[in-house]
């Protein structure tokens, strides 16, 4: 499954420097709790995660819960690992892959309508939204069936946030359109902009950033899969 990562992104990425990363992840990610209820805890081999789900998505919330229930996503790799961006599971035939076995192309059955709610949930740091096949060949914005990633991303001063908008004006011809707040949110808690109204998100993670962080900068190899694995041990719902 696809997410896009574009030249300009992985220059900017490229020329990172170290950062030292804050520690007011969680009091970002309970912002806007009112529209987020259900919540899943991934118990991962780096530790847990706990994440909510927005109302606001209820086929991808509901499917989310479904799979979750029926125990889909215990045993499964992070096979998508991306430094400064995100962290990508949910490939459902990864739980029994090979070190040298090419994960993230399991065949999936169905797809999930797109349920984009840009700019009320955006691609900020802690977001989870579903991955998806490229818009050649989707251009509807499907989601995948069960693979989702978490946003880590970047932070942002106001000169980039502009080249950002500019970028999603020329992508979105003018409708993706970043309010006040989310600019904010950018530039107080950092993301990935450049993915905003083009793929779903539904959650976000309340608990367990600093585990998120951890995984992203774990060393990888070939298609972005991380050398050591790293998997969900087990999914359940606790709200």
């Amino acid at each position: 499954m696809y997410i896009k990562v574009d030249s300009m992104m992985m220059k900017r990425i490229l020329a990172i420097f170290v950062l030292s990363w804050g520690m007011g992840f969680a009091a970002h990610a309970q912002d806007g709790t009112d529209s987020l209820r259900r919540e899943v805890l991934l118990q991962t081999s780096m530790g847990d995660i706990r994440i909510a789900l927005a109302n606001e998505t209820p086929l991808h919330r509901d499917n989310f819960l479904k799979l979750v229930g029926q125990g889909a996503y215990d045993g499964v790799l992070f096979h998508r690992v991306i430094k400064n961006f995100m962290i990508q599971t949910g490939d459902l035939g990864s739980k029994n892959a090979g070190k040298n076995d090419v994960v993230g192309e399991t065949p999936e059955t169905y797809t999930v309508p797109a349920e984009i709610c840009f700019p009320k949930l955006y691609h900020k740091r802690g977001a989870v939204a579903a991955a998806r096949e490229p818009d050649q060949v989707n251009p509807k914005h499907e989601s995948s069936a069960s693979q989702f990633y978490i946003v880590y991303g970047w932070n942002f001063n106001e000169p980039e946030i502009d080249l950002f908008q500019h970028k999603l004006d020329s992508i979105s011809h003018g409708k993706v359109k970043m309010t006040p707040e989310v600019r904010e949110g950018y530039l107080k808690y950092g993301g990935s902009p450049h993915l905003d109204g083009g793929y779903t998100v539904f959650g976000e993670v309340l608990e367990g950033m600093e585990v998120v962080e951890r995984i992203q900068s774990v060393e990888t190899g070939k298609a972005n899969r991380p050398k050591e694995d790293v998997r969900i041990v087990k999914a359940t719902i606790i709200k």
